[in-house]
């Protein structure tokens, strides 16, 4: 494995253990948390399904229909949560459902770059899809600045003991939240890095 495959390859095995986790993460911990998780899971799985290098796995050409479909509606999903939020970046709930929103959009919008005869259309990851350079712009700068924000928060947390006097699971640190929504912006930086 070389160059693309190998990036492609190292981006699945991301992904999909980010994803793993935070399906762990849905079922062990707080309850308020698990609709996030829930959130994070599916982007998690998207992009590594989107990342497998197009030598081992070449999606159908209805394929990016299917992922826009898929994210189109946990877009809309994400917009029925925050009705009747008038600022959603104020709450820290709020703040997570506006970041799915974002990260449902570009996989809609990675998803349409991959369809067929939109600049070649093909395999995202790869280089042949092509994409509006400024909404690509957008994208890049939102998921570069999250992850510095992310990463200034991403300092050791001691271990938090609960009021029945035992410690927080490990499906529910916070420090390990932290690095899953870390490394899937580092993901999404990526694949839209490739576009």
């Amino acid at each position: 494995m070389h160059g693309p495959a190998m990036s492609g390859w190292l981006l699945v095995a991301l992904c999909g253990v980010t994803s793993a986790y935070c399906l762990l993460r849905m079922r062990s911990g707080p309850s308020e948390q698990r609709p996030v998780a829930r959130g994070e899971a599916l982007m998690g799985a998207g992009m590594a399904v989107m990342a497998v290098p197009a030598a081992v796995y070449d999606p159908p050409d209805w394929g990016w229909a299917v992922y826009a479909a898929v994210f189109g509606g946990a877009a809309l999903r994400t917009l029925w949560w925050m009705r009747g939020s008038v600022r959603p970046w104020r709450s820290h709930t709020g703040s997570h459902h506006l970041h799915h929103l974002i990260g449902s959009v570009a996989m809609v919008y990675m998803a349409l770059a991959m369809a067929p005869g939109v600049s070649g259309g093909g395999h995202a990851g790869h280089g042949a899809a092509g994409g509006m350079p400024l909404l690509t712009g957008v994208l890049l700068a939102y998921y570069a600045v999250y992850v510095l924000r992310v990463g200034v928060h991403l300092i050791p947390v001691p271990v938090v003991a609960t009021a029945s006097g035992g410690t927080l699971t490990w499906g529910a640190l916070p420090e390990l939240a932290l690095a899953c929504r870390l490394s899937m912006a580092l993901g999404m930086l990526t694949m839209l890095l490739t576009l």
